[in-house]
């Protein structure tokens, strides 16, 4: 004899109970407009609910007893979205620009990376300054030194460093975020 699977469990819904999936014998019951009705049976307002042709939706839970609401549930979770969809809108990525640069940079040069860097940083973005030695100049990395301390003076007013200045193989590196 084949065995049956056993039927899945109910899906777990997210968010307030509504109508009939309220299940304790009395509530408080808020109308449409926000005024207070007063305590009642579950039955009473179930029926208030139907009568307004509105949804019944437990707002407070843990209340004792629990607070429900006549509202438009299918509104009220529009509203929800909306009002989630603004925050995220809102919300602003911070996002790590590279400069990357040489020991032995010219002035013009610098200056050109340097007006980039300021840029990023009214942007609200990180910095992440790469030094990259070549060859012998691995031999001067003194030089590099020298130029993330320049770096640091340039930008000290508007900027702090986030990742002090270190070797790792052939490249130095240091991290900055605005101020």
């Amino acid at each position: 004899m084949a065995r049956r699977p056993h039927a899945a469990p109910p899906a777990k819904k997210d968010g307030p109970r509504i109508n009939g999936d309220i299940r304790v014998p009395r509530v408080l019951l808020i109308d449409e407009n926000g005024e207070k009705q007063g305590e009642m049976p579950i039955e009473a307002a179930l029926d208030a609910a139907a009568e307004a042709g509105l949804d019944l939706i437990e707002v407070s839970p843990t209340a004792n007893p629990p607070v429900c609401k006549l509202a438009d549930f299918g509104k009220l979770k529009y509203a929800e979205q909306k009002k989630k969809a603004e925050a995220r809108k809102k919300q602003k990525t911070q996002d790590i620009k590279e400069i990357k640069m040489r020991p032995n940079i010219d002035t013009h040069d610098y200056e050109v990376k340097t007006r980039s860097m300021r840029r990023f940083f009214e942007d609200g973005d990180k910095v992440k300054i790469t030094l990259r030695f070549r060859g012998r100049e691995m031999a001067h990395q003194d030089r590099g030194m020298v130029i993330f301390d320049r770096v640091k003076a340039d930008f000290g007013d508007i900027a702090k460093v986030e990742f002090e200045p270190k070797l790792e193989g052939r490249q130095m590196i240091m991290v900055m975020a605005p101020r």
